[in-house]
């Protein structure tokens, strides 16, 4: 596994992870009603999450969001790691989409369910930097047999 990330991934991953930073420090500065929106948007999806305390969970994920964000603009955070980290975080983002009443007709989205529907580039984005490392390692492996 490389550990500084490729000079052409650092476009993307400085673009998605100062976006994903951002949300992060905007959730962390949230007031109760920022909590009391993004805990009921996510017990909504999610129905095991109706017991936590709003404010714990809106803090913890804007925690989370913090970590991504930095991960990704970090080049000596591997970019495997940041690629998987932010395909999982953007799993959840999806199922935000498929779950909430409103977002979709279909899997096409409704004018609703447009800004969710758009966190779905994030699963791409995400699969592509992991399928990217994957594929360079086992041709990497390769080649070094080859020399042996």
């Amino acid at each position: 596994m490389r550990f500084l990330a490729r000079a052409h991934q650092m476009p993307v991953r400085l673009i998605v992870g100062a976006f994903v930073l951002n949300s992060g420090l905007s959730k962390l500065k949230g007031d109760e009603g920022t909590a009391e929106y993004i805990h009921g948007t996510a017990k909504t999806a999610y129905p095991f999450l109706e017991s936590q305390d709003k404010a714990a969970f809106t803090r913890n994920l804007g925690a989370a969001e913090v970590a991504l964000g930095t991960a990704l603009v970090t080049p000596v955070v591997p970019t495997v790691l940041a690629g998987a980290a932010l395909t999982a975080f953007a799993g959840g983002l999806a199922g935000l989409y498929l779950r909430l009443p409103g977002m979709r007709e279909g899997l096409r989205p409704t004018q609703q369910g447009i800004p969710l529907a758009k966190d779905s580039w994030l699963i791409g984005i995400g699969a592509t930097l992991v399928l990217e490392e994957l594929s360079r390692a086992r041709e990497e492996r390769r080649g070094r047999r080859r020399r042996h």
